[in-house]
């Protein structure tokens, strides 16, 4: 499919994951907006929706930075993997939150998209992490995949068009 190393130095290696449910729907979270100056500043898009996504540890294989990343933020663990982006797909942050993301290291990010269908209850999910982890989400729901693009916070659109491009066929009823 691709090499597992973001071709991409300036780009922080990433998965996403959209987690489907047997009605075809795809989980979202709502962002938390947290006191760090990166989450301030989101050019008046304060209240924004988006799916798993995470780094990719040094070592980690992108398929296991995926499951893991999905656990971490959502609890799910009763998944089977369906498919990833052939590629890397890229988004740019803002200039003015790049030195406030990752240390300012990066420009953006480089991310593999995996489906994947979750085929446990709903009572699995818990978006409160585990000891060591940040909370990502204040709230979360089932969406219709033609809802996902225009909640996302605006910078990071044509990424999800372009993930979606290649993954929405897995978003449909079991």
């Amino acid at each position: 499919m691709t090499d597992l190393i973001s071709p991409m130095p300036n780009y922080r290696p990433c998965v996403g994951i959209m987690a489907v449910n047997r009605a075809g729907l795809v989980w979202i979270g709502r962002r938390i907006l947290t006191r760090r100056g990166a989450d301030r500043d989101r050019g008046g898009f304060e209240q924004w929706w988006q799916m798993p996504q995470g780094g990719i540890d040094a070592g980690e294989a992108p398929d296991v930075a995926a499951l893991r990343e999905l656990n971490e933020e959502t609890g799910m663990c009763s998944v089977s993997v369906l498919g990833r982006t052939q590629g890397w797909l890229t988004y740019d942050l803002p200039p003015a939150l790049v030195p406030k993301n990752w240390g300012g290291k990066y420009r953006g990010q480089a991310q593999l998209w995996y489906a994947v269908r979750f085929s446990g209850d709903d009572d699995e999910i818990d978006i409160v992490p585990k000891a060591g982890h940040s909370q990502e989400f204040d709230a979360w729901r089932w969406a219709a995949v033609d809802e996902l693009v225009d909640l996302i916070v605006p910078f990071k659109r044509d990424v999800y068009a372009r993930a979606l491009g290649e993954l929405a066929a897995y978003a449909r009823p079991e």
